[in-house]
Order: C-alpha cells, then sequence, then structure tokens
C-alpha cells in the first residue's frame, strides 16, 4: 500500500491524504488525476506525491480509480502551483483545476426523484425559505439534478434526508465523466508479412487503393481517406483484417486549431538603429541562461514584433521552447501570422479561450508531449507545460486583460516574471505605454529598460487633433456622436478609397433605457445595474453578471410603455454610419460579434485586404493590429473613462488613446486622429495628442504619490456579494468595521 497526496478539485485549500492498494503503482506519477472521494461525493484529485504508506491511527480512504495513463503536467510545476494558491489565496486543487484545459474534471451529480404516492404541496408546506430553481423542478416535474452542493444549504440538507427517510423522495448518484476527451481515427496498414489469401475484386482493389497513396508504408491511410479513395473499401476492410492482410490501429488526431489561414509577413532584410541596439542586449542574455527581464518601450508602429521574433529564434536555436502572451484573441491571429511565417506550424501551438475544449485539450497534450516548443496565446497560455522554457514574451504588457478577474484572480504577467524566474529565462515586457509600476521597475533597474522612439522608415507619428463636444453643442452643432470635422474627414477618406476606425469603447446599442413617466432606469434584477441595450439581438444586458432580458418590456416600476434609449454604444455608432454613408463597407468588432472566432478572423482579414472601408469598435481593435491602409481614427468619446471611480482611469485613457491613435499612419500615408472629448483639457488626453508617455508618467507619478496609492502602497479589494441585498450591506458595514478596529 502507498499514500497519495492529492489536492482535490474543490474548495479545500490544503492537500489531502489518499491510499492506494493495488500492486500496479507504475500510473501512478505526479500529474495525474485521480478520481477520489470526498464526503458523500466523488471528485476529481491531482496527484502531488506518492509515498510508502506508514502506520497511522486514523482511517486513510482509498482512491477510486486513476484516470490518466500519463500526467497532465509536468512534477516541476508543482511548486508553481503551491506558490499561487498561497498567493493569491486560492485552493489547491481548484488552482491546478484553472490551469488545465477546460472540461477534464470528474464529478458526482445527485439525481433525486419524487416517489409516485408523495404529494408535492406537502414538501412545499414543510418549506420554511423560498425554494431554489432546481427544487422547485422537483416539485414541479418530480424528477431533478443536482450538481455538486450547488443550491444547497445546510437546512435544505437535512430537508432532504428526512424526507428520504420518511420515503417521500428517492435519491442516487450520478457520475459525470470529464467531458473533453482526446480524439482518435482508425488508420489502415497493410501487414509486410500478410498470408496468400484469395482475394475478392473488391479487396483487390481496396489494396490498390491504399497503394496508391505515397506515404502509407510509414502513416498507414486514415480510413475516411481511404473510403473517400474507393468507396467499396468499407466493407472490404473488414474481411481484409480478419485474414491478416491489413492492420486497423486507432491514431491520437490534432484538431486544428486555426481556423482560417494566418496572414504571411516577410522577413525585414534589414533592422533600424534601435532595434538592433536592443537586440544587442537581448540575445546574449538569452545565450547566458540566466533570468533577465526587459521592458522594452516603444512607440506604436517601431518594430516590436521583429525583436520578438529575433528573440524567439534564439532561443530555438538554443533548444528552449518559447511562450508568448498576447492580451486578446483578435491579436493572436496577427501574432500567429507572424511567427508561422518565420518558423512554420508544425512547432507552433495555441493556447486561448477562443479554442473549444477538445482544440485545447490537444494543444495542451502536443506541448506536454514535446511536439510543440513555440506557445502563442492569451492570458491563461501562463501554464502551458513547456519544457525548458527560455524565453517569454508579453505583448502589450500594460493591457488589464493579464488580469483574470474571477475565480483564481491572477496577474498573467507577474506570473510570467516569476515563471521566467524559476525557469532562468528571459522576459520581454513591450508595450508603447507601459503600466506605470513596470516603467517605475524599468527606471530603477529591476527591469532592463529599453527604448524604440521612431516608427519603421521613419514613418511620422499621426496628426492627432482635439474637439471640444461641449463648445461643438452649445454652438448648436452636430449631435455628440460625430463631430461635423469627424463625419467630413471620413467622408474625404472615403474619396480617396483609404481606410478609417472609428473608436468607442462601449459595446451595444444604447447604454441604458430610461422610463421617461418615473424617470428611474432599467436596472439588472441580480445587481442594480441599468440594462444596455443590444438592438441586433433584442435584448437588455446587465454588462457586469451577464444577465438579459428582451428589450420589448414595460417599466418593471411603474409599468409605462414609455421608455426610450439613453446614450450609444457601437451597435448604433455603426447603424449611424451606415445611414450617413450607405454606400461604405462598415464592419464591426466587439465582444458581441466576435462570439464566433470564424467572423473574428474574416473580419481582420478583409481590415488587411482592403475589403472594409469603416472599422467601427471597442478597445479590441486598439492595440497591436497593423492595417497599412488605416489613415484615419476618430474617436468619439474620449473621456469615457474617466468618471469611473478607480485610480487608474487616467493612465487606462491615456492607453487605450495612445493605442487607437497608433492604428493610424502605419502605412506608405500620413495618418490622422480625430479625438472627441468633453474633458480637452485633462492631462491624460493632452498627452495622447502629443504622444508624450514621459510627461504622462511624471504627471501621473506624482499623483499617485501625493495620494499613496500604488505603487507607493499596496491596495486590497475586498468583494462581498450575496442572493439578498440586506444581509450583503450588514456584512459590508461589520467587514469595514473590523478592518477599521
Amino acid at each position: 500500500m502507498v499514500h497519495l497526496e492529492v489536492a482535490v478539485a474543490a474548495p479545500i485549500h490544503h492537500s489531502l491524504t489518499y491510499s492506494y492498494s493495488g500492486e500496479d503503482t507504475r500510473l501512478l506519477r505526479p500529474g495525474v488525476r485521480l478520481l477520489v472521494p470526498l464526503g458523500r461525493r466523488k471528485v476529481t484529485g491531482y496527484l502531488l506525491d506518492c509515498r510508502e504508506a506508514s502506520p497511522v491511527d486514523f482511517t486513510i480512504r482509498e482512491i477510486i480509480e486513476i484516470l490518466d495513463d500519463s500526467p497532465l503536467f509536468p512534477e516541476k510545476f508543482i511548486p508553481l502551483f503551491r506558490w499561487i494558491a498561497d498567493h493569491y489565496r486560492y485552493p489547491l486543487g481548484e488552482v491546478i483545476r484553472t490551469c488545465l484545459p477546460g472540461g477534464l474534471t470528474s464529478r458526482t451529480d445527485r439525481e433525486i426523484v419524487l416517489v409516485e404516492k408523495t404529494d408535492p404541496d406537502l414538501l412545499f408546506r414543510e418549506l420554511k425559505e423560498e425554494p431554489p430553481a432546481w427544487l422547485r423542478k422537483l416539485l414541479e416535474e418530480g424528477r431533478c439534478r443536482i450538481s455538486g452542493n450547488s443550491g444547497l444549504t445546510a437546512g435544505l440538507k437535512k430537508r432532504l434526508v428526512a424526507w428520504q427517510e420518511k420515503g417521500l423522495i428517492e435519491s442516487r448518484e450520478i457520475l459525470v465523466r470529464s467531458r473533453t476527451r482526446p480524439r482518435t481515427e482508425t488508420y489502415v496498414f497493410l501487414r509486410e508479412d500478410s498470408p496468400d489469401r484469395e482475394l475478392k475484386v473488391s479487396e483487390k482493389k481496396t489494396i490498390e487503393a491504399i497503394s496508391s497513396f505515397s506515404d502509407w508504408q510509414q502513416k498507414g491511410i486514415a480510413r475516411r481517406e481511404l473510403n473517400k479513395a474507393y468507396k467499396g473499401a468499407g466493407r472490404a476492410l473488414k474481411e481484409l483484417d480478419r485474414k491478416g492482410i491489413v492492420e486497423l490501429r486507432e491514431k491520437r488526431i490534432f484538431r486544428d486549431p486555426l481556423g482560417e489561414e494566418p496572414p504571411c509577413f516577410d522577413r525585414p532584410d534589414n533592422l533600424t538603429d534601435e532595434q538592433q541596439q536592443c537586440l544587442s542586449e537581448i540575445i546574449p542574455a538569452i545565450g547566458e541562461g540566466v533570468f533577465q527581464p526587459f521592458l522594452i518601450h516603444g512607440v506604436t508602429g517601431c518594430g516590436k514584433t521583429e525583436i520578438y521574433l529575433r528573440a524567439a529564434e534564439e532561443a530555438l536555436n538554443q533548444g528552449r521552447s518559447v511562450l508568448v502572451l498576447v492580451p486578446e484573441i483578435t491579436l493572436a491571429s496577427q501574432m500567429t501570422g507572424h511567427f508561422i511565417s518565420r518558423f512554420g506550424p508544425e512547432r507552433l501551438a495555441l493556447l486561448h479561450s477562443g479554442l473549444s475544449p477538445g482544440e485545447r485539450l490537444d494543444q495542451w497534450h502536443r506541448i506536454m508531449e514535446g511536439g510543440a516548443d513555440l506557445v502563442i496565446g492569451a492570458r491563461s497560455a501562463i501554464f502551458a507545460p513547456l519544457n525548458d522554457c527560455g524565453l517569454i514574451i508579453v505583448d502589450e504588457e500594460h493591457d488589464p486583460a493579464y488580469k483574470q478577474e474571477d475565480k483564481l484572480r491572477y496577474q498573467a504577467r507577474d506570473l510570467a516574471v516569476l515563471i521566467a524566474s524559476r525557469n532562468k529565462a528571459v522576459v520581454l515586457l513591450g508595450s508603447a505605454t507601459p503600466c506605470l509600476t513596470s516603467y517605475l521597475n524599468g527606471s530603477q533597474g529591476k527591469y532592463r529598460l529599453l527604448n524604440l522612439t521612431r516608427r519603421i522608415d521613419d514613418q511620422p507619428l499621426p496628426e492627432v487633433s482635439i474637439i471640444d463636444l461641449r463648445a461643438a453643442r452649445e454652438a448648436g452643432g452636430p449631435p455628440l456622436l460625430f463631430s461635423e470635422e469627424l463625419l467630413q474627414s471620413l467622408g474625404e477618406n472615403l474619396e480617396k478609397g483609404e481606410q478609417s476606425i472609428i473608436f468607442l469603447n462601449r459595446r451595444g446599442y444604447a447604454a441604458f433605457m430610461l422610463c421617461l413617466d418615473c424617470g428611474n432606469p432599467v436596472q439588472c434584477r441580480r445587481c442594480n445595474i441599468s440594462l444596455t441595450l443590444h438592438k441586433g439581438q433584442n435584448i437588455l444586458a446587465c454588462h457586469h453578471c451577464g444577465y438579459t432580458t428582451p428589450s420589448a418590456i414595460v417599466c418593471p416600476g411603474c409599468r409605462s410603455h414609455l421608455i426610450r434609449e439613453i446614450g450609444y454604444g457601437t451597435e448604433r455608432v455603426e447603424e449611424e454610419l451606415q445611414n450617413h454613408f450607405p454606400e461604405a463597407r462598415l464592419a464591426r468588432l466587439d465582444r458581441d460579434t466576435t462570439a464566433k472566432r470564424d467572423h473574428l478572423l474574416s473580419t481582420l482579414r478583409k481590415v488587411r485586404q482592403g475589403e472594409i472601408d469603416i472599422l467601427v469598435g471597442t478597445q479590441m481593435i486598439s492595440k497591436g493590429h497593423h492595417f497599412p491602409d488605416i489613415t484615419l481614427v476618430g474617436v468619439l468619446w474620449a473621456d469615457a473613462g474617466l468618471g469611473l471611480p478607480d485610480f487608474k482611469a487616467g493612465e487606462r485613457t491615456f492607453q487605450l488613446l495612445t493605442q487607437v491613435t497608433g492604428r493610424a499612419g502605419r502605412g506608405a500615408k500620413k495618418g490622422r486622429v480625430i479625438i472627441q472629448t468633453h474633458q480637452p483639457a485633462h492631462y491624460a488626453i493632452i498627452c495622447a495628442r502629443e504622444h508624450d508617455y514621459h510627461k504622462f508618467y511624471q504627471t501621473e507619478l506624482e499623483m499617485r504619490r501625493r495620494f499613496q496609492f500604488p505603487p507607493f502602497s499596496r491596495l486590497a479589494c475586498l468583494t462581498l456579494a450575496g442572493k439578498k441585498e440586506k444581509q450583503v450591506k450588514d456584512a459590508a458595514v461589520l467587514a469595514a468595521k473590523r478592518i477599521n478596529e
């Protein structure tokens, strides 16, 4: 017997000990999944350590099943998982589950059935609390399923036990296996030592079809491909297999994660002096095999991507692997195109939420098995099981998308630095608008600061003009949506056959719906936040919790039908632009239109190929993209984020404006940017117009120092949530009192 240290996929902060009494312990390697008992349930556990059993004076429960033939993560990742669990105060097993591809967790559900003679009204009368959805389903339909302990309060658990003892209900466990599995396909191989047998015509034709494939001897032939080559192969194969002439094997196949073919990019013949200077410091550090963090601060269009490519080339040539992080899935396509153009698709793997669970599992196994030594992905790719990682690249390192805001709340940029230090690797943090803390680290020598001050071929930065929306409104000019100057510039761009971007960091059609009778906005039932109108889907949606309701409603407060749309989002902007310019080819990129990856990739391709005249979008179009024919960028509401109760509001506004400004004039023609704002004198907007990061940095840093905001202090956000508002409020008041004490 052996004892196993197991981290269970449950809200338990420490590991548990289980036993294994089987004879074959070869599969008991750190990193495999186990099915283990936990209370009355069966849950997934992750094996951390295996040791000889020692005498104990208590009972140790035995595991139920070993779920994997080989580890899902390297043993060297276990100390990292322990650090993350401790640093971010999150259960160890849940940390591991978050790091792995989704759909790999088995669990026990409970099915409850009303006994035929039971009167549901009797059960209703016994309840002293509002029944949850699963219990209402039991009482209405006579059957329900409970996932884990969801919706089970202590009182309801006792009530279920009492009902079961009285014979009113029946309850049984149902084991729900992991949803995601490797995909296999049948391959056909001709046996070299096959006996001489008399063959039918169809069997002879099947063998001829197999021989017609060029690589049938080494790789075999996929059964489906053989059926396409000869339709009679299906039945003939069974007989050929029985006669020992062919062999049928199941082979693991990997699903294609790319979707559309990524764009192709040429290798530049020459580097700029600044690029060469940066690489002269990065390449030796990679060669030395030591931990070294670099911060690459370069203006938009300065060629940071080429530095990433040359650094990756050096690491790969030394036999070490490379991880590239991008903040948005939209940027993964362009970055993938660069790396495939340089290194080919065979050694590259993708990891991001736009992939299906099966595609993510395939990519994970390719990395784990050493089939890919170059990984590109969004935030969660930081956990990729790379062997001997020598270089980590964090593009647009300032982006808030690198921070996971729910469940395991980690910062991928910070973990990149930590993982690089553990692997004695180089980490490159790149941005035109670095995070204030990162730039401070660079200024103080914690990071090596590298500057790129000029664009490729000395292209000028775009000319930026600011439109004061207050003055436009006072003069009785156009509505707030578009200034006259912006509309005129869009028209001129269309006449010249040039492309434009219209940026508004708010999706949907209208910001909220207002009742004209009582004056109240229509709010979310769950969190009291105004619902946003999505006209194309005919819904009102909460952008905080995801709650939706049909848009054709009456006022919940006074039952009035007089409800008006207030404000605007990208959906309305697209509609208004189509009215102004009916001949223009428009496209919109925001979270509503990019739910399907194919639509996202096809839209980006059309922009690159000049098939889109005006691209409307949120922050996902503001950074990283290289569209050489974009010569005009319009920002509709530049100060939208300045009123948020967040000490980073000014920094994020400056970053967004600088990044979206950088999309203009990246080709042969000069770019122009028009920023519409109600706060034209704000330092974030002034510095963005002047392309002056250093002035913004000094102003923002002094403000932070004055009010003791980070990086001069640490700030923690404590969030309280619950189903009843009064309970949450009372808990918040009590928490504030205890903290003050």
